[in-house]
């Protein structure tokens, strides 16, 4: 935990839902937001779906999607889930039977619109595998993909047709008896998607998994949905969240982790707050970063460092962060700790004296995680 105290004035208040479970994971209610990926190798290669899978889940991912189109894709699905260290969501798309041979194989939710994959009985048959196997849905509603019925009503996709969608395909689930699903409701559209979830959190209490698909590359996919997610997510809609990348899944659980982070959502890992640097910085403020970053990625406690080039804003800045250095002095700075000025470290030793700081406060915090569980236990 951090030394300073969660201010009144940017906490959030998140909209009421009820939970759900995915797997070992909690989903709504009071469950922290859950951040996802989905894997882009062939399904049908478990072996390299599995690594995939494994490097997201290093990387904080507690959830992880996989798509599954074709009779050997689920065929791979027991080994999937066996080998996987986090629940995995089948993608299903129309065909009912794909469905069932994953809520079989292992999967912990499936991703599906009962309304796309043929008749009332079919639908019966893939909710009384998701029963049988303890298993959740989640309906999936895409602005790219919506009814025909439902464009000629509203002439183009827009938040009430989204959401018209949605609440037809929950509909079929509530009438079968069956609750434990969440809800989307995407699009590439940032306006059109926040409209969407805005309408959805108030039609329903089911919990809301956040997206903008098909946002785009690293850079410009990440912009696209911290705006879009970001809005949501400060008026308290969310539950879990997938940032869409064309990019490597670890860097969506990256950028999901930095947007709740931000936030003050969900803490994990080390939140360096960095001066842009300028002409009075004491030392090289973005190669610093850039490195702390690197060295400091493995870090899962949440700890807060700031890194900052001179004493201009130096100090207000590491009173308000777990560790912080300063620039300023000749060719060394000034270590603060917890928030208070302690010592002076020299620019050439900054980067290692910094990294072994960061970790022994890390040890400590798991130190004292582990002996709360012990205790409660």
């Amino acid at each position: 935990m951090s030394h300073n105290p969660v201010r009144p004035w940017r906490s959030i208040e998140r909209r009421p839902s009820r939970k759900i479970r995915v797997g070992s994971v909690e989903i709504g209610g009071d469950a922290p937001i859950a951040v996802q990926t989905m894997t882009n190798t062939p399904t049908e290669d478990a072996a390299a779906t599995i690594e995939q899978i494994n490097r997201a889940a290093e990387a904080g991912a507690d959830i992880v999607r996989v798509s599954c189109p074709t009779e050997d894709s689920t065929a791979a699905m027991p080994d999937i889930c066996r080998e996987s260290p986090v629940p995995i969501v089948a993608d299903i798309h129309f065909h009912y039977k794909r469905g069932i041979e994953a809520a079989d194989a292992g999967a912990a939710c499936l991703r599906i619109n009962p309304g796309n994959i043929g008749s009332h009985d079919r639908v019966k048959e893939v909710v009384a595998a998701a029963r049988a196997n303890g298993c959740s849905m989640r309906i999936g509603v895409n602005g790219g993909s919506l009814e025909r019925h439902l464009l000629e009503k509203y002439g183009e996709p827009c938040p009430e047709a989204m959401v018209e969608s949605a609440l037809a395909h929950a509909r079929i689930l509530d009438d079968l008896g069956f609750h434990d699903y969440k809800i989307s409701v995407k699009a590439s559209d940032m306006f059109l998607t926040v409209a969407a979830y805005q309408q959805l959190a108030e039609a329903t209490d089911a919990p809301l998994h956040l997206g903008i698909t098909e946002a785009g590359g690293l850079r410009t996919g990440t912009v696209k949905s911290s705006i879009g997610m970001g809005n949501l997510l400060w008026m308290g809609i969310g539950d879990t969240i997938r940032v869409s990348l064309s990019a490597d899944p670890v860097e969506e659980v990256k950028v999901g982790y930095e947007m709740l982070k931000s936030l003050g959502l969900r803490t994990r890992g080390v939140n360096i707050v960095a001066c842009p640097s300028c002409a009075r910085q004491g030392f090289d403020v973005i190669k610093t970063v850039e490195i702390l970053e690197q060295r400091l990625a493995h870090i899962s406690e949440p700890i807060s460092l700031s890194i900052i080039g001179c004493v201009v804003n130096g100090p207000g800045e590491a009173a308000l962060t777990d560790l912080g250095f300063t620039g300023g002095g000749k060719e060394s700075g000034k270590m603060f700790i917890s928030g208070k000025a302690d010592h002076n470290v020299s620019n050439a030793d900054m980067i290692d004296h910094i990294v072994d700081l960061v970790e022994q406060k890390a040890e400590r915090l798991r130190d004292q995680r582990e002996a709360e569980m012990a205790a409660a236990e």
